[in-house]
């Protein structure tokens, strides 16, 4: 065998030693050479982590804390009945923002126990939330949000829903921004404001209008959980839509109990007698339809008018407005249109039936609130409101501002004798009028009547044109429109003219400005300017100023007094019977516009002014159309269905209140008796001879019993009607009263008596035992409709 070196032997095929690694160290092989090493590793941890801690602070200097969502700042105005019960709502979204104290703590614990029960405790994201959020949705265990209440806050008031990673980013930094911004009692008012409960519902006051009828501050921890329970599902677990999802809804209301009980929100005694809310079946519509879209409208112009809100920021939302109406005689008040009227009309075989429209308003005469309205059938039927427009003429109604405007002024007739209610007139049908300088004008009486001589007072239960044609003259057509703006018409009223014609009632006043100035004469001649609105309050708890009622005399007690003893006769034996039926002294006057286009009935009690006009309007062009043949009959007069929509909707009002007294004292003179002077050409009266009926004087003598005391007899005029008054006991026996015996009229015994030798007891009194007797009405035999 050769000692010399032998040559290496090729390797195997496909093999070839590695060279060795210089300092020794083995090379990986195999597998290992798949597996990180830990230089690798925690190279890439350190980028990873530079990468993430970059990022975030990028992320947190670009994204900004954006402005609201359009969405999250609209809300409805909620307008309220005077007892704070829901009348409407208006606005495309159902959102009423409350702050914290207008929340029950029962609700605020039960939404933190369905959605985030460490809210007061944690940062405004849970990462570990959102990762086992994210995997039980990956893994088909339900989609679950993972977020915390901050991030929903968020999600619902600054961004969109979508789901994408782009707003996740961003609703993720601004909850981080944002928490560090505002306090977890802000965040969490705004989360439930925003938060959407179904049946179109945003927000928790919203919601507990929807589901139970009650403001969110009354919510009981049992309807708290329900209502926390819906954010999970809210079309689901309405167990009124959906009975089938009664049992998922309850399991998810029995885990929010439970966790207010874990929490220590609830005791154990409380959680344990917890029974299950069923919300309401029905809710109250909100809708326009009906008298709700007449209110919001009416309601939104005064507001407006009145500078109190803003139309822009109504349009805005967020108000929460208490108006004066109250429900039950809201409701009474269309009760007595549809009974007295509109279930009278037959459209189908009538044409005239189509044009009748109805409007009618009732002020409390001693705070000026309007407690009803009736605007029309339905607002999405008939727009335009009844009870404010002006363009029908408000004719006789308007006769009583006449008789006020004579006796504020002390006016005279053309021969110097002062105007009261006993002043004999020539009532002659197109009598020209005398004394005016505007040229020829000889008012027709209606039907064509001839009266001859008579008083005001029977001139004004009669409703006769050419007697207050005449008077408009001698107290100064000027005069009776100061008086008529005094007690509450716009001085800018249509066709309120200084001419005779003024006192036959051509003014084109509404409904509503007829009742402000009947509420006036109601309340003694004490004007105060109506209002519609009690409360207004912004987003919960911003409380807005009204403006301050203002009250004055308009016209003297004795002016409105007067006026009111002469129409209490117009409802006991005048034009307006009918409104006997409120079962309570009442005063008032009827009024038909010329062609019958209109028919008025303007009345009071002494806790209540009304007003109920019944008006022709054609239903296509919106002309004013007459009302002959309307609901069959041949005619619809003042004393007709206006005067007994008012009886019922009255009596109904007013059931249950004491039976109030008008407390009258008249104009000195008022009860005088006088003969006709055939040598006044305007057919005023003599009395017992001198120029002056007020200068008159009365023999100081007690009056026997059945005697009338030199005065107007029982039965007739502001005596009402025998029984109307008081008896026995009650009789007056003073010199010169109103009724003698005691079957007194408004003025009664006491109060402001005259001296000896002028008029007697009684002209000026306060009508202690007067005619305000409970037990009035008494039919008059002898009244005529």
């Amino acid at each position: 065998m050769s000692e010399e070196p032998q040559p290496n032997q090729p390797a195997a095929p496909g093999w070839a030693r590695r060279p060795e690694p210089e300092g020794g160290r083995p090379r990986r092989t195999g597998r290992r050479r798949l597996i990180p090493t830990w230089r690798t590793t925690l190279g890439t941890v350190l980028v990873v982590a530079v990468l993430l801690v970059g990022g975030f602070f990028l992320g947190y200097s670009l994204v900004k804390i954006p402005s609201a969502n359009a969405l999250a700042l609209k809300q409805s105005n909620v307008y309220l009945y005077a007892d704070g019960t829901v009348l409407a709502r208006d606005g495309k979204v159902n959102r009423e923002n409350v702050g914290l104290s207008g929340i029950s703590e029962d609700a605020q614990h039960a939404v933190l126990a369905a959605e985030d029960r460490d809210f007061y405790t944690e940062s405004a994201i849970d990462p570990q939330a959102m990762i086992r959020a994210g995997w039980n949705t990956a893994t088909g265990k339900g989609k679950q949000s993972g977020s915390t209440i901050t991030q929903q806050y968020v999600k619902n008031y600054y961004l969109a829903q979508e789901q994408t990673l782009t707003r996740k980013a961003k609703e993720f930094f601004i909850s981080i921004k944002l928490d560090r911004e505002k306090s977890k009692s802000e965040i969490l008012e705004g989360y439930l404001n925003t938060s959407f409960f179904g049946r179109g519902a945003y927000g928790i006051q919203a919601a507990a209008q929807a589901y139970y009828g009650i403001d969110a501050t009354d919510l009981t921890a049992a309807q708290g959980a329900y209502l926390a329970s819906l954010l999970n599902a809210p079309s689901e677990y309405d167990v009124v839509a959906h009975p089938e999802n009664k049992g998922a809804a309850t399991a998810r209301w029995n885990y929010v109990l439970d966790g207010m009980a874990d929490q220590g929100w609830l005791t154990a005694a409380e959680r344990a007698k917890a029974t299950f809310p069923m919300p309401k079946e029905t809710t109250t519509s909100t809708g326009m339809s009906g008298q709700r879209g007449y209110v919001v409208n009416i309601v939104k112009d005064y507001l407006i008018q009145h500078d109190v809100v803003a139309e822009e920021d109504l349009d805005r939302g967020g108000y929460r407005i208490t108006t004066t109406l109250e429900k039950d005689k809201q409701d009474a008040f269309v009760e007595a249109v549809d009974d007295k009227l509109m279930s009278q009309l037959d459209k189908k075989n009538r044409k005239v039936d189509t044009y009748v429209r109805a409007g009618g308003a009732s002020v409390d005469p001693r705070t000026g609130k309007v407690v009803a309205m009736y605007n029309g059938i339905d607002y999405v039927k008939q727009y335009t409101p009844s009870a404010t427009r002006r363009d029908f003429q408000v004719g006789s109604t308007f006769k009583p501002f006449v008789l006020a405007a004579a006796v504020e002024n002390g006016s005279l007739t053309q021969e110097g004798r002062r105007i009261t209610p006993n002043t004999t007139y020539d009532g002659t049908n197109k009598r020209p009028v005398q004394g005016w300088s505007g040229g020829h004008y000889a008012p027709e009486n209606e039907d064509q009547t001839d009266y001859g001589d008579i008083t005001v007072r029977e001139a004004t239960d009669k409703s006769v044109n050419a007697v207050y044609a005449q008077m408009a003259v001698d107290v100064g057509a000027d005069k009776v429109k100061e008086t008529a703006v005094d007690l509450g018409l716009p001085a800018d009223t249509p066709d309120l003219v200084e001419s005779p014609s003024i006192a036959l009632g051509v003014a084109q006043a509404s409904v509503l400005d007829m009742a402000e100035a009947y509420a006036t004469l109601a309340n003694h001649g004490e004007h105060g300017t109506y209002t519609l609105v009690d409360k207004v309050v912004k987003d919960g708890d911003q409380r807005v100023e009204l403006p301050e009622r203002e009250e004055h005399q308009a016209i003297s007690r004795q002016a409105a007094d007067t006026t009111t003893a002469v129409l209490r006769g117009v409802v006991q034996k005048g034009t307006a019977t009918a409104a006997q039926t409120a079962g309570r002294p009442a005063a008032g006057k009827t009024g038909t516009a010329e062609e019958d286009t209109a028919a008025w009935f303007a009345g009071y009690t002494p806790e209540l002014a009304t007003v109920v006009a019944v008006m022709g309007q054609d239903p296509q062009t919106a002309a004013h159309m007459p009302l002959y043949g309307a609901t069959g009959l041949a005619r619809i007069n003042g004393g007709g269905a206006p005067a007994e929509i008012w009886g019922q909707y009255t009596r109904q009002a007013l059931n249950g209140e004491p039976v109030g007294s008008f407390d009258l004292r008249l104009q000195r003179g008022a009860s005088e008796t006088e003969a006709p002077s055939s040598t006044d050409p305007s057919a005023s009266s003599t009395g017992t001879g001198s120029p002056s009926a007020d200068d008159s004087e009365t023999p100081d003598t007690p009056a026997t019993p059945g005697s009338t005391g030199g005065v107007t007899p029982p039965g007739t005029g502001d005596t009402g009607t025998p029984g109307d008054d008081a008896t026995g006991g009650d009789e007056q026996t003073g010199p010169g009263g109103d009724s003698g015996t005691g079957d007194g009229g408004d003025t009664g015994t006491g109060g402001d008596d005259a001296p000896p030798g002028d008029d007697g007891p009684g002209d000026d009194a306060s009508g202690g035992i007067g005619g305000d007797n409970p037990s009035w009405p008494f039919p008059d035999p002898t009244g005529s409709e």
